[in-house]
């Protein structure tokens, strides 16, 4: 992750699937990261969370929801950048579709991250990481960030 952080090229990370586990917290290092909507990103699987957290496996579901993996959730905690929605239909019509909505979105960032100079997408990757995932903690009655 480290040597990712300091690479002086524009990397877009894209998440199609179940990202999880140590490649899942690579993947955050992007300067940009794309995520399929009906994809999860998680350092964990549901099972395994409710197997460490509740010592049982079979709430999964459960800890699914508790996790925030989805790619609406990581959006708003600013852990990912972009959604690609995902058509429903045909499965051949749907992969279509989204890889055509994929391509478009890649090309964009492709040509927004040429415009930055080396240092400024080491800083913007730097930046990006340090605000992910904002938390409040309640202090006295009032909300602390």
């Amino acid at each position: 992750m480290l040597q990712m952080a300091t690479l002086k090229v524009p990397v877009i990370s894209i998440v199609i699937g179940e990202g999880s586990s140590g490649g899942a917290l690579a993947l955050g290092v992007g300067n940009t990261v794309l995520m399929l909507e009906n994809a999860i990103y998680s350092i964990l699987s549901p099972e395994g969370y409710a197997s460490i957290l509740w010592k049982d496996a079979s709430r999964a579901k459960e800890a699914a929801e508790v996790m925030k993996l989805t790619a609406k959730d990581l959006y708003d905690l600013k852990v990912i950048d972009h959604i690609i929605k995902e058509p429903k239909g045909e499965i051949e019509e749907s992969f279509e579709k989204t890889a055509k909505s994929l391509k478009k979105e890649i090309l964009k960032q492709i040509k927004e991250l040429k415009a930055k100079t080396e240092e400024e997408l080491v800083e913007s990757r730097y930046q990006k990481f340090r605000n992910m995932g904002e938390f409040t903690i309640e202090k006295g009655g009032k909300q602390c960030y």
